[in-house]
């Protein structure tokens, strides 16, 4: 559900500076109101510092910054009227759940009368109610989180901001805090920015995501399209397992086909039709995802391979393989009754090119049609 009354955030030309170093060049971006908006990137790629310049924690020295057509660079934190979840939590110690919740609200002009109610409102929301009197050592890292969130939102926010708020939970705690989040959100429609480097947690819970690295925004996009149609190597290979290899592409008749080192030849007819200054014979590199590899029966053709080891995971098992070239890779298979395949095994797989991408080698950007980049229409 989305809030009529939800924020839409607009970023243009944004820039960053440390002294010297810029960590942050002309970055554009456009977050519909409502939306959940996940920043995605490895460490020190700019997405936390990107959130703190919309939170205003961090200076702007350059470009443009709207909450709808409000100008907020030069507006105080304060008046932003943004909810923020750290990593830490930075729930009070002193305080208990009650408190740390209405403590927004009483550094607000709310009604002190309503304080009782907005309060109930959000712990009710967040199934902390019965929680109301503890203060926080006793409660466990999952109900911290849910504190911290109630606080966030109780002051109702135009958007919330979220950096790293699940990575100090274990693995099943991760798992249900995102459910929840992802709940709420729904259910409030406010305009949620996220911040994580883990790339199964945004996909689960985003909208839209937004993958950074150095700086610079690479793909926006739903998450299925950026898995399965990435913009470039970078995506591909930062978004899930990526098995890389080298080839050779020439166009017949609006099909291309790709010759890898094997010898084996792949034949795709979801690349686009006019790949730009495009030579036949120049090199490609291929990008199947570990599903994207599968095994067929012996004597057919196929990229010949073999099997280094195996890791059964219940559903699906997953093969380490080296093709007779030697190039690694992974396969993941549905598990079946019989027994998995040894090591040493000579395999041959086949390629899924409805499924795998094709990037030019020397740009690194996508060669296949189907890739909806959002960051294009804001250049």
């Amino acid at each position: 559900m989305v809030n009529p009354m939800s924020v839409r955030i607009q970023i243009k030309d944004a820039v960053k500076k440390y002294g010297g170093n810029t960590v942050i060049q002309d970055l554009d971006l456009d977050i519909r109101g409502g939306e959940f908006f996940t920043l995605l990137g490895p460490s020190g790629c700019g997405k936390t510092t990107l959130l703190r310049m919309i939170a205003g924690f961090n200076s702007i020295e350059g470009g443009d910054f709207f909450f709808n057509d409000t100008r907020i660079n030069d507006l105080d934190p304060a008046k932003r009227n943004i909810g923020m979840v750290f990593q830490n939590y930075a729930i009070f110690p002193h305080l208990t759940v009650r408190k740390n919740v209405e403590f927004g609200l009483r550094n607000r002009p709310f009604p002190k009368a309503r304080i009782p109610e907005q309060t109930d409102k959000f712990l009710k929301l967040m199934q902390i109610d019965q929680l109301a009197d503890r203060l926080p050592d006793r409660l466990s890292g999952g109900q911290q989180q849910r504190v911290a969130l109630a606080r966030a939102l109780c002051i109702e926010p135009d958007v919330l901001l979220m950096d790293e708020p699940l990575s100090n939970l274990d693995a099943k705690l991760r798992v249900e805090m995102r459910s929840v989040i992802k709940e709420i959100q729904n259910n409030i429609g406010i305009t949620t920015v996220y911040v994580t480097h883990d790339q199964e947690e945004a996909m689960a819970v985003s909208d839209r995501i937004a993958v950074m690295n150095a700086g610079v925004i690479q793909h926006v996009g739903t998450p299925k399209n950026i898995y399965q149609r990435p913009a470039n190597i970078f995506v591909a290979t930062f978004i899930g397992r990526s098995n890389l290899l080298d080839g050779t592409m020439v166009m017949k008749n609006g099909r291309a086909e790709v010759t890898l080192p094997t010898g084996y030849v792949a034949e795709f007819s979801t690349v686009r039709q006019d790949p730009a200054g495009w030579k036949d014979g120049a090199p490609v590199r291929l990008c199947a995802r570990p599903e994207e590899l599968i095994v067929q029966p012996k004597g057919l053709p196929g990229l010949k391979a073999v099997v280094d080891d195996c890791v059964f995971l219940g559903l699906n098992t997953h093969y380490f393989v080296h093709l007779l070239t030697g190039e690694k890779a992974e396969i993941i298979q549905e598990s079946t009754i019989d027994s998995v395949i040894p090591q040493g095994t000579e395999i041959s797989l086949r390629l899924n090119t409805d499924k795998a991408n094709l990037f030019e080698k020397e740009s690194q950007l996508s060669l296949m049609s189907g890739v909806q980049n959002d960051l294009d229409a804001l250049r």
